[in-house]
């Protein structure tokens, strides 16, 4: 595991070829100053291995959100550096570090954000259309199959289930083929029978296409279908995890908690 104190180069140097799909060094994110300053980040140093399915968990307010708001770019940070890919998006401008997002980032939220009236197939292919850019086809089709969608593309939300509502969100973030998806408790609205049906979707994804996905999970079972647990305690990863099991990760998280009460 690599901490604060490791010394750590720059993830991507110059004709290497990129083997991580994002990384942080040294990130800090702090909120107000003074006596009222409050650290959600501290130094943290993370590397997002390519096709792989990582899991970031830990107790409320352990930063695990603001880690994957930072590393998406939709926060900034106060100190520290994040690369996607080989970009490095710190110190980016507005509308480069829109561009980045729209190209190079999917995600996927706890709320579906889908609109009501558009189809499935539409609310798909949405980004794509308002970037003015036309789908792969042969790969849409990919990623319809994939999530079990092809009789339901023509099914407006409202005649959708939940689960199968966050199968369409899972295509869009993945249509685009972007270098990394994000997601931020995707399964945190939906019953144990569809969080499953959209957990295999993201394993599947990684497996079978190839994706790199990165959730904030509270949930043990969401997180043994990672590749990685990634556990943070007061700003600070502090543990992880390999081919996690939903015990596994349930014992370290009580470890945690019993540490953190003592």
């Amino acid at each position: 595991m690599t901490t604060a104190a490791t010394a750590v180069q720059d993830p991507q140097l110059p004709g290497d070829q990129p083997v991580t799909a994002a990384s942080a060094r040294q990130v800090t994110k702090a909120y107000g100053a003074g006596e009222t300053r409050v650290t959600a980040l501290d130094a943290v140093d993370v590397d997002i291995q390519r096709g792989r399915f990582t899991a970031i968990m830990g107790p409320s307010g352990s930063g695990k959100s603001t880690l994957m708001h930072c590393l998406a770019g939709l926060d900034t940070v106060s100190e520290g550096r994040i690369w996607i890919g080989d970009t490095e998006i710190t110190g980016l401008k507005d509308k480069q570090l829109t561009r980045l997002r729209r190209d190079k980032i999917g995600f996927i939220f706890q709320a579906f954000n889908l609109l009501p009236t558009l189809n499935a197939l539409e609310n798909i292919t949405l980004p794509m259309d308002i970037a003015g850019r036309r789908p792969d086809a042969a790969w849409l089709d990919q990623v319809v199959t994939t999530v079990g969608l092809a009789d339901r593309l023509k099914h407006r939300p409202t005649q959708l289930s939940g689960g199968q509502q966050q199968r369409v969100a899972v295509a869009r973030a993945l249509a685009a083929r972007p270098e990394i998806i994000f997601g931020d408790e995707p399964t945190g609205n939906l019953d144990s029978r569809s969080g499953a049906e959209v957990l295999t979707f993201l394993r599947r994804s990684v497996d079978e296409l190839g994706q790199t996905m990165v959730m904030v999970t509270h949930d043990p079972v969401a997180a043994s279908y990672a590749d990685r647990v990634l556990f943070l305690a007061d700003g600070v990863i502090v543990d992880e995890m390999h081919a996690p099991t939903a015990d596994s990760v349930l014992e370290r998280m009580r470890r945690f908690d019993g540490k953190r009460t003592s």
